[in-house]
């Protein structure tokens, strides 16, 4: 079922742009919002009109080298035209342009700035951890509900994974940590198959960035997960044993704890051509899902430990940030 198909008794419809610069992507939502009261409560709802992704790999380089390559910036202007021409068509009213782990790093970042501003007349946003955290979180409750419960959404991402605590009250509590499957590719994981040494090693970076998430988000107190975007989605495909990617199964699906773990040592086990091989496998994350598979495999194994077992699957929302940067323009 779509996400916030509109429907009788809504507000005035606005039609509102939302764009992710990330460090593996670029995405593109245009949406129709609009709001209704609901047990006193303002609900927004989106009406997708166009969602498109493109693999930009902005990121390339930065954690080595702390500046964003030529290269990489003149693919994500490229994507950029093509989304602008999009967004003219479909006479979006408002739009937001955020970005965030890899750009947050670059020393040269205002090239990028000012390269945006060029193609879509707007000023881009470098948003922070914590504000990328909050928009992930209000983009995936938007998409699998929010309840009394506890609910942990964590957003792993090319550059960086944030963690989010909160209810259907909102955040609670929330932190970024340099961590993705692009980072830590280029740290430790170049290889297909992934060897003993490099999977330990991402795990103990992951390990001490969880660790270093605890002092200020109690984890603990989670009764749920959900995870959001790439990784967790093309992890959903493989554990649901998918021949082609297929979003309207993979949102909302549960997997167990031991099935995230089954499936992150089967896709880092492979050789790239095994990985292109898999008809849910996008080509821009043949390279890193290895990588990011371990990452969210030991993410669940601690949150398995830490809450005691209270967690022992992930629900997996294909919408996050973008859904969350669209929904920041009507509230």
């Amino acid at each position: 079922m779509r996400v916030g198909a509109i429907l009788r008794g809504l507000e005035p419809i606005m039609r509102v742009g939302a764009i992710d610069c990330g460090t593996n992507s670029i995405r593109l939502l245009i949406a129709d919002a609009s709001t209704e009261t609901v047990n006193g409560r303002t609900v927004t709802r989106l009406n997708d009109v166009v969602r498109q992704m493109r693999i930009v790999r902005l990121g390339q380089g930065v954690d080595a080298t702390g500046w964003l390559a030529q290269e990489a910036l003149d693919r994500t202007f490229e994507a950029t035209r093509e989304y602008a021409k999009l967004l003219r068509k479909h006479k979006v009213k408002k739009l937001r342009f955020v970005a965030t782990s890899a750009t947050r790093d670059a020393g040269n970042r205002q090239v990028f700035m000012d390269g945006i501003r060029d193609i879509l007349g707007i000023e881009p946003e470098v948003i922070t951890g914590d504000e990328e955290a909050e928009l992930s979180f209000a983009g995936a409750v938007l998409a699998v509900g929010a309840d009394e419960s506890k609910t942990v959404v964590f957003d792993l991402g090319g550059g960086s994974t944030e963690f989010v605590l909160g209810t259907e009250d909102g955040v609670q509590a929330a932190r970024s940590v340099n961590i993705g499957c692009v980072r830590l590719t280029e740290r430790h994981m170049a290889s297909a198959p992934a060897t003993p040494d490099q999977i330990q090693r991402v795990e103990a970076d992951t390990d001490a960035a969880i660790d270093s998430v605890l002092q200020s988000v109690p984890l603990e107190k989670a009764t749920r997960a959900v995870a959001v975007a790439g990784t967790a989605t093309t992890i959903a495909a493989a554990a649901l044993g998918l021949k082609t990617y297929d979003s309207e199964v993979i949102n909302g699906s549960s997997i167990s704890v031991d099935t995230v773990q089954k499936t992150a040592e089967m896709l880092r086990s492979m050789t790239r051509e095994e990985r292109a091989a898999l008809g849910y496998m996008h080509p821009g994350r043949v390279d890193v899902i290895g990588a990011g598979a371990t990452i969210y495999a030991r993410i669940m194994t601690r949150l398995h430990e830490i809450t005691e077992g209270n967690i022992d699957s992930v629900t997996v929302s294909e919408h996050d940030i973008l859904d969350g940067i669209a929904l920041s323009q009507v509230r």
